[in-house]
């Protein structure tokens, strides 16, 4: 069975990556799935952060954004991902056009930080939106 390659993208202090990643961790164990889980951080403390979640792997920045652009099967992380100068201007705009270009399917987190607001997703938590995209994960996956 060919693994599924899932690239998680966050910033800052990169907790969205790391409840993604432990719920896929989860996921993968609970349905005997095959994943291959890249984390990448916008900046060094959001990939450590995201490594202690125990990623396939994980590097920090610009390259390897755009390089598991190419290869990856689903992108994950807050909707900031495709917003050019985003996650408080972490997210730079090739990043920004390598997420959105990508053959991948994107699910993204629609979080209302950085002058980013996106209506109509009030009052629910992150744990419910983890678990509304690691269900869409494992929709894409089973299709």
């Amino acid at each position: 069975m060919k693994a599924t390659k899932i690239l998680l993208i966050d910033g800052q202090g990169g907790k969205i990556g790391s409840a993604l990643i432990e719920s896929l961790n989860e996921l993968a164990a609970k349905e005997n799935l095959k994943l291959e889980i890249t984390a990448v951080g916008t900046n060094s403390i959001a990939t450590a952060n995201m490594l202690k979640s125990s990623p396939d792997t994980a590097a920090t920045g610009e390259n390897p954004v755009i390089v598991g652009c190419r290869n990856a099967d689903f992108i994950a992380g807050p909707i900031g991902i495709v917003i050019a100068d985003s996650l408080g201007g972490e997210v730079t705009p090739s990043m920004a056009v390598a997420v959105a270009q990508s053959q991948a399917t994107r699910v993204l987190i629609p979080v209302n930080k950085c002058s980013n607001i996106v209506v109509g997703t009030t009052g629910a938590t992150l744990a419910a939106l983890i678990r509304e995209a690691v269900e869409i994960i494992r929709k894409g996956i089973d299709s």
